[in-house]
């Protein structure tokens, strides 16, 4: 959820470049025929952190995308601009975890239009590069675009070359822009010093859901590698959406849900209605009716309650314990990333809850299972994206839900 709104303000971010850009008539300058032609009268540019670059047209200006990896440069006259976009695969910089979600992110935040496939550059170091032409908007101006993707073992990368009427020799300079790519990849300090072992691969896919939908990675304790940057983003992560701001509170909120959590809030309602006369063999017409006319609420309440009640006669007052338990994991490694707790005890503490949870579900089915009835309970809502999460990360080769769910948890650490 963090994450997926921090993407959304970076690209719009990057759309004001465009919005600035008066595309004017006229691409102009002679034809020049070979690279070294071009790149004679470039210099390099470079991403504000300095971990990607390209060389381009030496009188463009940069333009402040306030991405610290992201590039921006466009004409004197305002007529053309390029525009690099940096997405690293892991870290707290992670936007996107697939080259296809970058190319959906670009083409639908920029409405790009009359896609054409292009022949495509050689990009040093850069795989799976494709290269596009087509129209590109923002801000209600819209230009030529060529648009080239591919990633590096460090990061996804777009980069566009956008012009008012796109001409072969803005191409052929881009292909040589593009020729002296170079990436500077950053050395991502991890101060996580215990072995990844079963154990803890087992700790890591019992919140893997809830890491992916955040497109950090699933393999690392936390989702994030253990360093300042990522403390700051676990630190503002928790305050947001925990009210978890020091030790105290996270202490505080640990106890609420392994002593109570959104199960004792099920049971609770789940037995008022017992009370009130509900049974399993209640028509669900007449339970909606009696929430609607004896308690007040509307029918999207009504039917909410409802549909826990079946829940709850199906599989008793443990039926949403899942998502309480694996909650309870996902703060251990959020404590850690943060800083709240040291690595020892949040290793220690999530041994004590796996141990504790373990025995209560047969499966990694069963498990999320559980923890998607009571997202369900919790949202109000559907979870359909976290089933097809869930889903999909059983296919690939690093699967987590590959260790045996009924392995022996022991300390490793």
């Amino acid at each position: 959820m963090f994450i997926s709104k921090f993407r959304h303000q970076a690209l719009m971010l990057c759309l004001s470049l465009f919005c600035a850009i008066p595309l004017l008539q006229g691409c102009g300058g002679g034809a020049a025929k070979t690279p070294e032609d071009y790149l004679s009268k470039m210099k390099e540019f470079s991403t504000p952190d300095k971990t990607a670059s390209l060389y381009l047209d030496q009188e463009w200006g940069e333009e402040d995308l306030q991405m610290d990896n992201w590039l921006g440069a466009g004409s004197k006259k305002g007529d053309k601009a390029v525009v690099l976009m940096q997405f690293p695969k892991t870290g707290a910089n992670k936007l996107a975890d697939s080259m296809d979600s970058v190319t959906e992110m670009v083409e639908s935040s920029y409405s790009i239009s009359g896609k054409e496939d292009a022949e495509a550059p050689s990009v040093p170091d850069m795989s799976g590069v494709t290269a596009s032409r087509c129209k590109m908007s923002a801000g209600g101006v819209t230009g030529d675009a060529y648009v080239v993707y591919g990633e590096t073992d460090y990061a996804f990368y777009s980069l566009a070359y956008i012009a008012d009427k796109m001409s072969d020799n803005d191409i052929a300079s881009f292909k040589a822009s593009c020729s002296k790519f170079h990436e500077e990849a950053p050395e991502v300090e991890d101060n996580f010093s215990a072995e990844m072992t079963d154990t803890i691969r087992w700790f890591n896919a019992s919140y893997a859901i809830l890491t992916d939908l955040n497109n950090w990675d699933y393999n690392l304790f936390g989702g994030l590698p253990a360093n300042d940057e990522s403390a700051a983003t676990e630190q503002e992560l928790l305050s947001e959406w925990w009210d978890v701001t020091d030790r105290a509170s996270a202490d505080e909120t640990l106890d609420w849900i392994l002593n109570e959590g959104h199960r004792a809030d099920f049971v609770e309602n789940m037995q008022t209605l017992e009370g009130a006369g509900v049974t399993a063999d209640t028509p669900q017409e007449e339970l909606i009716s009696m929430l609607t006319s004896d308690y007040g609420l509307d029918n999207d309440e009504a039917q909410s309650y409802a549909d826990s009640y079946a829940i709850y006669t199906e599989y008793g007052p443990d039926a949403i314990s899942g998502w309480d338990y694996c909650r309870a994991m996902n703060l251990m490694g959020y404590y850690y990333i943060a800083g709240y707790y040291s690595e020892q005890e949040a290793l220690d503490k999530s041994l004590e809850i796996a141990q504790t949870m373990q025995p209560l579900f047969e499966s990694w089915d069963d498990l999320i299972d559980s923890y998607l009835r009571g997202y369900e309970y919790w949202a109000d809502g559907d979870s359909e994206e976290r089933r097809a999460i869930y889903e999909e990360i059983k296919t690939r080769e690093d699967n987590p839900y590959q260790i045996d769910f009924k392995m022996t948890l022991e300390k490793t650490w």
